[in-house]
């Protein structure tokens, strides 16, 4: 009777302990601050068609292939040399080829405010006037959510402004994009001071 009662207690004893293991793993959930969104052009970018933010499942309605990786071949500048330079060259000129400037991004969104479309009607002219040019768009994120979130997030990033370039007449043949995600800070805070200028694309002239 009394070995009954012991068997009993520690099957009970297992089974809860296995419960509490289970229930201690860690979930993390993707940053889903939809309140700094900027409304970007309906007519390019349809709110039927393009969200405008993330979702943890992935892109918002149409999952768009990834036409870069980690291991493609950027030509853009060297690390070294950029992380050398004075703060407010980078805020103004992220890792972008001369004669070109960065695409920033709001929290957790891919859509392109008004001031960045002017940004990339810019760059689209330096680009008409010199045709010879292939472009390569990095995208990048700020540190907060996943790894695989944030590839997602900063291709999408890259592939609105691609299409925002190729709506301005840029053949796109001449583009290609890339997602770095988090992996290539520009500043290496860990505040918004820092974030806001990390969650970018910049323009790598081939």
């Amino acid at each position: 009777m009394k070995n009954s009662i012991f068997n009993t207690i520690l099957v009970t004893l297992s089974v809860s302990l296995l419960l509490l293991l289970g229930g201690c793993a860690k979930t993390i959930v993707p940053p889903t601050d939809t309140s700094a969104m900027a409304t970007g052009s309906d007519l390019e970018y349809p709110e039927s068609h393009n969200t405008g933010t993330m979702g943890e499942a992935g892109f918002s309605e149409d999952n768009l292939p990834l036409e870069g990786s980690l291991d493609d071949n950027s030509h853009s500048f060297n690390d070294t040399d950029i992380m050398n330079m004075p703060e407010a060259f980078r805020r103004e000129h992220g890792r972008s080829s001369e004669g070109f400037l960065p695409v920033y991004f709001e929290f957790d969104q891919f859509r392109l405010s008004p001031e960045m479309m002017v940004v990339i009607e810019q760059n689209a002219a330096y680009m008409q006037s010199n045709p010879a040019i292939n472009l390569i768009l990095e995208g990048n994120c700020d540190e907060r959510g996943t790894a695989e979130y944030n590839l997602a997030l900063a291709e999408r990033r890259a592939i609105n402004v691609k299409r925002y370039l190729t709506n301005t007449g840029i053949p796109e043949n001449h583009i290609r994009t890339i997602s770095y995600g988090e992996e290539r800070p520009l500043f290496l805070g860990h505040d918004e001071k820092a974030y806001k200028y990390n969650r970018r694309v910049d323009f790598i002239a081939e």
